[in-house]
Parts: C-alpha cells; structure tokens; sequence
C-alpha cells in the first residue's frame, strides 16, 4: 500500500507543480487539439456503417480493431471480442473465452497490456484471463505481432494491447441495459454507463460495469483400462467406470475504469484507472457408475460407484493505476509514466465424496477435503523516455523501466476429521450434507511462499521516414534480480537467489508499394519468464504421475528470435492481409529426470524443469474485413481471418508440436445494414482446429465443435439502438480425449493406468441489450 500512495502523490505532484505553467500558456479551447477525434456518443450507440481493421501507419506490424469492429454481436469482454481476430485460440471451457493463445502457444507466451502497462493475473504462467475485462469499457484491441524495443519483451508469440476509452475519445454519455438468457432458463443481467467530457483544463471520462455471469455446462466421461496389445496407442477394450457431471458457474463482474487528461500546447498530463471484482461460484456435482449404460442420477443402485460434490468460492480483484506526464522542450520529448497493479484472489474449494464401491455389507466410505488459497500480486513500475529529432524524418529515442514485483501464494489444506455416519435414505441427498468439522489447515509443500522480481531495464531506438519507407530498429537490454522464499521447506534451501540478463534487438518497417499496397516486416528477439510454481525449491511428490517434481529456483527465461512479413491492400474501406511468422526458441523449460527415486519406490523418480529444449514455431495468417462497393453493395460488410500454426518440439517421446497448438482456427461472417429503415443484422462462424499435449504421464487431445453467432439490430433515431443477439446456438461441445499412466516408463511401453473420452456441452445464450445516448 505504501508504494501505491507514493505513486498517487508523485502523480498529483506531476499535475500540479511541474506542468501548471505550461497549461497555463496554453491557448484556444482544451478540446482543440483533438475536435476531429472525439467521439459523440451518439456515434457510439447508433453506428453508422460497416467496422473494418484499421490501417495503422507506425512501423510496427499490428492489428487494430475499434468496438465498431465487432460491438454488434455484443461481446460480454475482451476475450470474446478477440474470438473475432487472427490467431487467437482458447483452451478454455465452452461458452468462456479467458486465457488467449496467440499463434496457438500455451497463454504464457503471449503479453497482455492494459492500456500499454503489463497487469498480474492468478495463473502460475504470468497469463492474465481476458474474460474480467468487460468489453463495454473498449477503445479498442491491438495485436502486436513483434516486439520493440520500446516495450518489455515477454511477447515470444505476441502482445495484445487492450486500450480503454478515455475523455478525448468520447463527448457525451450513453447506459447499456439488457439480459442474457441461458440454456437452462436462468437470466443474468448487464448494465454499463460511459461519460466523456470536458472538467476543468481537460477532460474526463468514467466507465462502469454490472456483468452477471451463468455458465450450465453438462459433460460425460467414459474410463478405459489397460492397452490392449494390437493398439499400442489407445486403450478401449477393458470398461472401468462413466462418470456424469453436471458444473455450473455462477457469478458477478464489477468493473469501473477513469481517465483525466490535460493537453497542452507543450505539455500532456493523464492519469488512469482501472478496477475489477469479480464474485464467483463454481458448483460440481459428479456420479460414476460401473456400466456404461446405467441409468443417471443418486439413487443407491449396485451400479453406482460414487457421488462427488465440489463447491468453489472464488472473490477476485484487480486494478491498475498510472500516471503519463509527457513535455516537450528544447531537447527534445520527454516522458515519465508510473503505474501500480494489483491482483488478489482468495479461492475456497471444498469437495466431499461418498464411496459405494465396498465389499457387501461395508459402510460407504465418505471423504472430505477442504482447500484455502490465497494470491498477492503487485507491480510497481516506473518508465522514463525521452526523444530526440535528429533530422525532420528521423529521431532517436531512449529510456529506462524499472519494476518491483511481488508475488506471494498461500494455500492451506485440511481434511474432515472423524467418520460420518449413513442412513439409507440419505444416498439421494447431496454429499455436503455430511460435511463435520475439518482439522488444522496446513500448507502442502509448495504452497506458501513469495516471489520477488525486480527489473531494471534500458532501452535505445532510432526511427524514421524517407518516402514509401517508415523503419524502426533498436535494442533492449533487460536485468532481473529474482528472491525466492519458501516457507514450506528447511531453512537452508526456504531462501533462494537468481539473475539473469538479456540483450534484445528489434526492427521493423512498413514499405508502401502504392497507395493500396504496403510490405510489412520485422524481426525480434524476446523472451519468457519461468512460471512461478517451478521456481520454488519444495519437493512435491507424485506431482508427476507417480514420480515426484522439485522446484528450480535457477531457471533462466525462454528466448527466442522471430520474424513477421506481410503484405496488405487497401480494399475500398477495407483491408485484406497475409502474414508469415517464424518463430525460434531456445532454453525452453522442459521437466527432465535427476535419476534420483521418488517417493513411491522403484519405478518412480524426482522430475525438475531445466532449460534444456528447443522448438520452432510458424505459421500463415490471412484476414479481411471489406464492403462490397465494388459490386454496388456499399451496405454489406463481409470480414474473415484464417490462421494455419504448426510448430515442432523434442520432448522425452519424441517430436510434437507446442503442447495445445490448434492446427487452424478461422471465423468469418457478413454484416448487412439497411439505413433506410434504421435495421442491420449479421452473422459470425468460428471454429477452431483440433490440438494435441503430451507432458510425462499424460497426454491430450482436444477438438471443439463450431461457434455461430447472429444479432438483429434496430436504431431509433440518433440516441437508442437496441439488439438481439444468439450465441453459441451449434450447442458447443468440447471433446477431449485422455492417455494416462502411473510413470515416464508406462508411458513409453504404452501401458496405461487409464484411457478416458471426455465430452462437455453447453446450450445457446439469447440476449437483448439497449444503449440511450445522452
């Protein structure tokens, strides 16, 4: 908390003191400088034509797509709106779109910035899940595709930039009110307000948010046995169990987002803030059964085997706060930005189990366990740049970035203690209703511990223009001090040290071959951090099958060098795209065997992640968004991306792609506005390509069915626009399909412990949404 209020008062200190007499001498209006770049709300509310990819003129390759882009089929957050663009994947549960995979890759490859600055989120990977951020408080969403130097560099895959709005990109205010409707009959709501307009010297925007959040998912499982011997890869003669699940998510998002902004003549002040809760329930209920044919439901049969319940309570917050001040001077441009973040998550999880698979005339057996966890994750940082015009087209920019961040885990465990006591007529109820006392909570090995990072970063750039020609090359030199303190293990390995530096050149240019063609290029190097639960030294056993994992505070980052070239033609309004990316990393984290046996005896042994693999990664990527003037149809809008990924890496079985890769993903779709009678519909198809992983005693393959999305529009005049929007109406379903084996050994000698087909299903989600301009 203390360096959150350093950071508030440097940023008041900023506003008031340095820049009083260069606002002052600022002439004509506050709204001057950018009168032909706000927004009206009105505009917002009631769009007027066809949303394309915008053409972005600086030399880095992105992908900039405004809300006009894909705000008609009512994206509840930033992770659906990116259902909608080039490369993004998810692994996530049918109808959630949270972690993004750009180019496919496992989310920790991929930078997520809020507004330019990196934000903390809860997964071990340094991912952070999109579906918080509502989509209603978007600008607009960016997708870097290479790195430079100007920014940090964990981006092997990519960056998305989530850019909220901010007071001098909206005049006036507009409500969103309406309801989602979901397969099971349940409503949630959703509410929102935005207002943008001059306060003062500047000019202020505020932004809120009410999402409600209903997820009834139905999935089914079907557990094999040993491998037959004629199929060495797939075990499906011997039946073991079928397990049937309902899970239901429930929850609330609140969200709230300002921005103050002061533009001078020479001097520009901006202070952000963004906040998010998030209030969630997560509700399992799980029957097996020995027959795959068993009649479903808790009824005391001789087929069934046992009756989960598990109960997850999840209450999240984030929220970042940063301050721009930016002066220009006889030197040149200087810019100081100081930005705090903060992620917290407290998760309680309780699971009961009754077991009915006993010798006759034996008791059920009964389970209970109950899990606390709790994530702090805090950064502080601090960037300074300054810029010099060297020529009129050419200017050299450098600067520093430092951050102090601050992770700490604590997760407690207990078990219900004593036994519970059954009645017959009790096995149609609910398992927590046998749910006594817990003993003491204790942390697993592992489970407590902090993270500290601090980086101090420099960087240097020169950038230009001749012509056709806009070029950008420049080089990041990256230091991290990483401390580590496990409070689960002996005091003589709890307190752990580390440092690692990188040198990381960038370049890229756009070469304009006409007015409507362009040749994009760039090459990168970047990096990966470790994810946090490798980093501690605790010994965790049958972490890995049945061997056992130990931490590796040592672990250096990933690097990798990349390249992008593209090509692009300007198409009416609209813009038509193709992409190659390469990818080649190095010091990949792979988990590798110490020789030494693990805790479960002979057979078994202590697995650690060291930085030994290398893999590649490539792909072509294809997008369009175009009216259709050209035939004379100025009010049909058609937009589409295709991506083909593919990638390779040597494990301990061989080859593979990157674990989770899907092989393609594509979405296409059409827009037809009819502004006569004030009335547009459309349509959306997605689908994405099946993806395979394989770590030590487990492999997966994962396929998803196909997406469709439709809305209708009505506009009344220029203040009110209500739609109705059908998603996920192909009821999507995803399918996995597992191989499982007790150790590394099994898994080579394709002796499985178990072969499991697993399939989860979701219904179709109506909604209806207004928006009043004002």
């Amino acid at each position: 908390m203390l360096a959150k209020h350093w950071l508030l008062f440097g940023c008041a200190a900023l506003s008031t003191g340095y820049c009083s007499s260069a606002w002052a001498a600022k002439a004509g209006p506050d709204d001057e400088r950018s009168d032909s770049e706000i927004t009206a709300a009105r505009d917002i509310v009631v769009i007027g034509g066809i949303g394309y990819r915008n053409r972005v003129d600086t030399p880095e390759p992105i992908l900039q797509y405004d809300t006009e882009y894909f705000q008609r089929f009512e994206p509840l957050t930033a992770g659906d709106a990116l259902k909608r663009v080039p490369s993004v994947t998810f692994l996530s549960d049918v109808i959630e779109s949270d972690a993004p995979r750009l180019r496919g890759l496992p989310p920790g490859y991929t930078q997520i910035l809020i507004n330019g600055e990196r934000v903390p989120g809860a997964s071990a990977d340094r991912s952070f899940f999109l579906d918080r951020i509502p989509a209603e408080l978007i600008s607009r969403v960016e997708i870097i595709r290479s790195s430079s130097a100007r920014r940090t560099a964990d981006a092997v895959a990519g960056s998305l930039n989530i850019v909220l709005r901010d007071g001098y990109e909206l005049d006036g205010g507009y409500v969103r009110a309406g309801g989602l409707r979901y397969d099971d009959g349940e409503v949630e709501p959703s509410l929102g307000f935005v207002w943008g307009g001059a306060v003062g010297a500047g000019r202020l925007l505020l932004g809120g948010n009410l999402q409600g959040r209903h997820n009834p998912k139905v999935k089914q499982s079907f557990r094999y046995g040993d491998s037959p011997e004629n199929d060495p890869d797939y075990a499906t003669e011997e039946f073991d169990n079928r397990e049937d699940q309902t899970d239901t998510r429930d929850g609330k998002d609140y969200s709230f987002n300002g921005t103050y902004e002061i533009d001078g003549d020479t001097t520009n002040f901006k202070l952000n803030g963004f906040y998010v809760r998030t209030d969630r329930t997560e509700t399992e209920r799980s029957f097996e059964y020995d027959d795959p044919t068993a009649i479903t439901g808790p009824v005391p049969a001789g087929n069934l085997l046992s009756d989960n319940a598990n109960f997850t309570d999840i209450n999240q917050e984030n929220y970042t706060i940063d301050g721009k001040l930016s002066h220009e001077w006889a030197a040149g441009k200087t810019s100081l930005r100081l930005a705090y973040a903060r992620f917290e998550e407290d998760r309680n999880e309780s699971e009961y189990e009754i077991g009915f698979d006993v010798d006759e005339g034996d008791e059920p057996e009964f389970e209970g366990e109950f899990t606390r966890s709790s994530i702090r994750d805090k950064e502080l940082s601090i960037r300074l740049e300054h810029e010099i015009p060297l020529t009129e087209q050419v200017k050299f920019v450098f600067g520093g970035y430092y951050q102090d961040k601050t992770r700490r885990t604590d997760i407690r465990e207990a078990e219900q203690e004593g036994e519970a006591t059954f009645v017959w007529d009790q096995f149609s109820r609910n398992p927590t209703e046998l749910s006594g006392p817990f003993g003491d909570f204790e942390a697993p090995d592992g489970g407590y511990n902090r993270i500290k990072e601090k980086r101090r970063d420099v960087f240097a750039l020169i950038e230009g223009e001749s012509g056709g020609l806009v070029w950008e090359a420049g080089v990041r030199y990256e230091s991290t001090k990483v401390r580590i303190r496990d409070f689960t293990v002996d005091d003589d390995i709890a307190n752990q040290r580390s440092k690692y530096d990188k040198f990381l050149p960038s370049a890229s240019f756009k070469l304009s071959l006409t007015e409507r063609d362009r040749i994009i290029g760039s090459v990168a190097r970047t990096v990966r951090r470790p994810d946090f639960n490798y980093l501690t030294p605790a010994l965790i056993e049958e972490e890995v099958g049945d061997s056992d994992l130990l931490g590796n505070p040592q672990l250096m980052p990933e690097s990798a060098w990349g390249a992008d070239i593209g090509y692009e033609h300007r198409m009416g309004s609209g813009i038509l795209g193709i992409n190659f990316f390469y990818r080649d990393i190095s010091d990949l984290i792979e988990l590798t065997n110490t020789g030494v046996e693990g805790s479960e005896g002979e057979g078994t042994f202590v697995f650690q992640p060291q930085n030994v693999g290398e893999g590649k990664v490539w792909g072509v990527e294809l997008d369009l968004s175009t009216d259709l003037a050209v035939v004379g149809l100025p009010n049909t809008g058609l937009f589409g991306n295709v991506s083909w990924l593919d990638s390779e890496i040597t494990d301990f079985a061989g080859k593979r792609r990157f674990n989770d890769q899907a092989k393609y993903v594509y979405n296409f779709g059409a827009i037809q506005d009819i502004p006569s009678y004030g009335v547009a519909f459309g349509a959306t198809y997605r689908k994405q390509g099946p993806a395979y992983g394989r770590v030590i005693s487990e492999e997966v393959r994962t396929t998803y069915g196909a997406d469709l999305e439709v809305f209708v529009e009505k506009r009344v005049g220029k203040t009110f626009t209500i739609r109705a929007v059908g998603s996920n109406l192909l009821n999507g379903r995803k399918r996995e399909v597992f191989n499982k084996f007790d150790n590394l050994e099994d898994q080579l000698d394709r002796d499985f412990d178990e072969y499991e087909l697993e399939s989860e299903k979701a219904g179709p989600v109506f909604q209806i949404m207004a928006r009043y301009a004002f």
